[in-house]
């Protein structure tokens, strides 16, 4: 008994003493050879056995949509598709965005980029590439009633997936949606 009372006060610093949290020293792992503590990893651009295909940056899965990001829903393969989405999408899609001056600044500065080369300075159509002959179709004018009588989700359609008549690509992967409407902004302030 007596023994028995020393050895539980020997014990108990003991315990408290495998109980030490230092990370750098965090005691023994019990997981053997095949240790999950310690698990080997591989570099995003070197070889890897566990693939297929012997890669370890892996594309991601097919369907996969960004955190934060919507598909367009308005895609359409036949020129009748695209017709129909796009009044579709006239109906539907409503300018988040409220016209300021700070909005019409970067709706600009994104018209600059994206579309004056065709459309022009003004936006009437007679763009560099059209002037100089490159391109052999004159672009719409943006400012005339043609398409300042549409519906903002109906030039959002036309800014994403190009027209349907083929002359103008569709600058979805180019232009963030937010910055589509921004320039939508941008024609409704040029045109008054």
């Amino acid at each position: 008994m007596k023994y028995s009372r020393l050895l539980f006060l020997f014990l108990i610093p003991l315990m408290f003493m495998g109980c030490k949290k230092d990370k750098n020293h965090p005691g023994y792992n019990y997981m053997g050879k095949h240790d999950m503590y310690y698990s080997k990893y591989y570099k995003a651009y070197s070889p890897n056995p566990v693939f297929k295909d012997g890669m370890t940056n892996q594309l991601p899965v097919e369907g996969t949509v960004a955190r934060g990001k919507i598909p367009f829903p308005y895609k359409g393969a036949t020129i009748g598709d695209r017709a129909m989405n796009q009044s579709l999408a006239g109906m539907e899609l409503l300018n988040p965005l409220t016209a300021s001056d700070e909005v019409n600044k970067v709706g600009k500065k994104q018209y600059d980029i994206f579309c004056k080369t065709c459309h022009g300075t003004e936006a009437k159509g007679d763009g560099y590439l059209y002037t100089s002959k490159l391109f052999p179709a004159k672009p719409t004018s943006l400012v005339e009633s043609y398409v300042q009588n549409k519906p903002d989700g109906e030039i959002y359609y036309v800014i994403t997936m190009g027209s349907i008549s083929g002359l103008m690509g569709p600058h979805g992967s180019q232009v963030t949606p937010e910055n589509r409407w921004k320039i939508i902004h941008y024609l409704r302030h040029l045109a008054n």
